[in-house]
């Protein structure tokens, strides 16, 4: 296997603390995007939607979208578990982690492809091109807000996102937390201590710092 990915790429890091999380090591191709590698002819014929990370495997097979990765990733090598092992814990864990995707990670996506200069006319990842909207870069600092809020009382009630063990839910969320600082320069309230406190636990561990 091999994976395409970016080190600023938060979607990368996504998938580099899962493997970190597995004690995997497979070698890494790195596409340059301040570069725009990801635009060349050789990357689009690895991936077409032009955007990392991608995961290739031995036979060729490209599977891009973070989700299918971690998906093949666990299915290939099940311990520890991080997509959740009975029926019930999987769909929380996939639950979550959909809500940390969606409600936050999203959100702080929207909000700088709409605002950042160098992101213009490139406001959604992808083959296609389209125009930022500022209304829309605004609307999302609310809904970072929100996600910190409603983090913080989930994490009142239980020790990770998806429940009492460390999940891909997690690392989703940690991932979220650390981009909204860094490109929008949103942190976490102070009034949200136990979003704090699994953010400190979380943030020492090892595959945190996966490069």
């Amino acid at each position: 296997m091999k994976l395409y990915h970016s080190a600023s790429s938060p979607n990368s890091r996504r998938v580099r603390i899962f493997l970190a999380e597995k004690g995997l090591s497979i070698p890494f191709a790195t596409v340059d995007l301040g570069k725009g590698e990801q635009h060349s002819d050789a990357y689009r014929a690895i991936n077409p939607r032009r955007v990392v990370p991608t995961l290739v495997l031995e036979d060729g097979t490209a599977i891009g979208e973070v989700p299918a990765i971690c998906r093949y990733i666990e299915e290939s090598h099940p311990m520890p578990p991080l997509l959740g092992e009975t029926a019930k814990e999987k769909a929380l864990v996939a639950m979550w982690e959909r809500r940390a995707e969606l409600e936050g990670f999203a959100a702080v996506m929207e909000a700088i492809r709409n605002s950042a200069p160098g992101l213009k006319g490139r406001a959604i990842a992808g083959p296609h091109d389209y125009e930022q909207i500022g209304e829309l870069a605004e609307r999302s600092k609310l809904r970072v807000n929100n996600f910190f809020a409603d983090c913080d009382t989930r994490l009142s009630e239980v020790a990770f996102v998806a429940g009492q063990r460390f999940s891909v839910a997690d690392i989703t969320a940690l991932v979220t937390v650390d981009f909204a600082v860094k490109a929008i320069n949103l942190a976490i309230p102070g009034e949200h201590r136990s979003l704090k406190r699994w953010y400190d636990a979380v943030s020492n561990r090892t595959s945190m710092t996966a490069q």
